[in-house]
């Protein structure tokens, strides 16, 4: 793999950004003009149209359905870092008894608090609701989109 550098930094996906979209948005531009010029066809063209639409949109969608995997995941790993800074061992046991929510919502509270709702949270199963309910002095996350 090559030193990466400002020139090579991005990720493309060659087949998704070089191949499938400049081929669907093609087709979207083509279906709209024959929905104007082919007046005989014009309902063929328009649900053509349409249907490359709908396959425009939810392949962009993907994009973003990564990222926010990728956020939970980034969530998980910012548990697992700050659960052993806490208490000096994994936290695989712990993590295997939380749903992904109750972790996201445990990100809210501080060092003091995080002990006490994680232990509070073990053993009555707060809802991630419950979770940031209780908590008092808020850790604001202003970095997840």
């Amino acid at each position: 793999m090559k030193p990466q550098n400002y020139q090579n930094h991005r990720k493309f996906y060659p087949l998704h950004h070089f191949v499938l979209l400049p081929i669907l948005f093609f087709l979207e531009i083509l279906g709209i003009y024959k929905v104007f010029k082919d007046s005989e066809n014009e309902l063929i063209w328009i649900l053509f149209s349409v249907l490359i639409f709908l396959i425009l949109f939810f392949s962009i969608m993907v994009r973003q359905h990564y990222a926010l995997g990728l956020q939970n995941r980034i969530v998980r790993l910012e548990f697992k870092q700050r659960y052993f800074e806490i208490y000096g061992e994994r936290s695989d046991e712990t993590e295997e008894k939380l749903k992904f929510s109750q972790i996201a919502a445990l990100r809210f509270a501080y060092d003091d608090e995080f002990k006490i709702l994680l232990e509070k949270t073990l053993k009555e199963n707060l809802s991630s609701d419950e979770i940031k309910k209780s908590i008092k002095n808020w850790r604001g996350d202003y970095h997840r989109i």
